[in-house]
């Protein structure tokens, strides 16, 4: 891909984007029964420019009916800690947002989410990833990215992994990528991060410092 030029690239890129977006396979056909029960609405924001990639678990209900990705209090929540705005967070410029499912999954028995489908890490994301290479930070939200993108060097929690955040932020992967990994910005992790106060102390101001290294600098 390195020697691939910017329009094939991006034409790639636009063909794959139109492929998931008439995706139904965990709908029509799916792997992995049950069905997913709402009707499919794929959110997935390729870019052959951005130099980072946010990669979280999927859709949630407002996400759904938007089509936005965290179009919700979480992204308000993400983008404070991003130290951007959202004019940046939505540019294809600035950002990819690869979550692991790209629909919203539906509701378990007790009312929370289900996980994702892995329909879409199967078929989806080994062809994304690669049309990619521009990118220079994978930013990797809950166990379900951190599981994929880390792999065997994920720990065996989700706060023991993001603890150790500097292992993989300090030290590129075979792709040139940092890969930073951090808890959901959701609203109920507000415990997490009063128990956890290095997280903002120490991982977001370098997080935050990457970044603005990393867009576009304005006209």
């Amino acid at each position: 891909m390195e020697l691939m030029n910017k329009q094939t690239q991006q034409q790639l890129i636009t063909t794959l984007s139109h492929e998931i977006a008439q995706c139904r396979l965990c709908h029509d056909n799916p792997r992995y029964p049950p069905a997913m029960a709402m009707p499919p609405r794929p959110v997935c924001t390729i870019s052959a420019t951005a130099p980072i990639a946010i990669c979280g678990q999927a859709p949630g209900m407002r996400v759904y009916n938007t089509g936005i990705p965290f179009n919700d209090p979480s992204g308000d929540r993400l983008r404070q800690w991003l130290n951007v705005t959202r004019e940046s967070f939505y540019s294809p410029d600035h950002f990819a947002i690869i979550p692991m499912g790209f629909c919203f999954p539906g509701y378990d028995k007790n009312g929370g989410d289900l996980p994702p489908r892995r329909e879409c890490k199967e078929v989806w994301h080994d062809r994304i990833f690669p049309l990619m290479p521009q990118i220079k930070l994978v930013i990797v939200i809950g166990q379900y990215a951190q599981n994929y993108h880390l792999g065997k060097r994920r720990h065996k929690s989700l706060t023991e992994t993001v603890l150790h955040w500097r292992d993989f932020f300090e030290a590129p992967d075979g792709n040139g990528r940092r890969i930073l990994p951090i808890p959901h910005p959701s609203w109920r992790n507000s415990g997490w991060l009063k128990r956890n106060p290095w997280f903002e102390r120490d991982l977001l101001p370098e997080l935050q410092k990457l970044t603005a290294e990393l867009l576009p600098n304005p006209d």
